[in-house]
């Protein structure tokens, strides 16, 4: 439809404070940080696009830094043993760096630059032959949501499972989310969705992970779903 590839129709969550760079402790801003070596995912991954994000928003881009090919795990655990400069990374593996300040701090994460999400999208033509089936997933989040705030040591053990991990680790991991309800929802998509996309698709394009911008960003989202 329209060349759209996908169509936002709720959000789960936000990260608040997952994700995050580390840095040695000498470091004391991003300036520093130029001409310096950086463990970081692939282009089209959170940590890249959050690396992205954040130097922009200190007028820098990933053409400023050197970038070193490692997923969010291995880039923390070879900041720690002395490799590389920095690492982007989130939890569990964010915490690898709070556990040794003898080998660097963080310098920012996305408490001070929130511009980590998930959002749950559809394919267009699916979207259209099943509004039901859309509006019944969006439904069965929110009911989770409610159960989360409820019963979280019980929700926290059903998603721990689903890791592998016990509900007190997975309970570890969550603090550093905010998980986003109906009414969070609803301000989301009403206020913040768009100018976001504004903001995202100028880094995006900066850093080549997209080739060009949606003709219409209205039509990456449908509202019907969260009311």
């Amino acid at each position: 439809a329209n060349g759209v590839p996908i169509v936002q129709i709720f959000q789960m969550d936000k990260s608040y404070g997952a994700d995050g760079l580390a840095v040695r402790n000498d470091v004391k801003s991003f300036a520093d940080l130029k001409g310096k070596a950086i463990g970081v995912s692939a282009p089209g991954t959170a940590p890249y696009f959050g690396l992205a994000w954040m130097l922009s928003k200190n007028g820098m881009s990933m053409k400023d830094v050197k970038l070193v090919s490692l997923e969010p795990q291995p880039a923390a655990q070879a900041f720690v043993s002395g490799q590389n400069d920095a690492a982007m990374t989130y939890e569990p593996y964010l915490s690898t760096v709070r556990a040794n300040p003898a080998a660097g701090k963080i310098l920012a994460t996305t408490l001070d630059y929130p511009m980590v999400m998930d959002t749950v999208g559809c394919a267009p033509k699916w979207l259209k032959a099943n509004p039901k089936a859309a509006k019944a997933l969006a439904d069965s989040y929110f009911e989770a949501v409610d159960m989360i705030k409820a019963d979280p040591a019980r929700s926290h053990e059903i998603m721990g499972a689903a890791v592998k991990q016990s509900g007190e680790q997975f309970a570890k991991s969550a603090a550093y989310l905010r998980w986003s309800d109906k009414a969070a929802n609803q301000q989301f998509f009403a206020n913040d969705l768009v100018p976001f996309m504004k903001d995202a698709q100028a880094i995006l394009l900066e850093a080549g992970v997209i080739r060009k911008a949606p003709a219409d960003l209205n039509a990456t989202f449908d509202t019907s779903f969260i009311k």
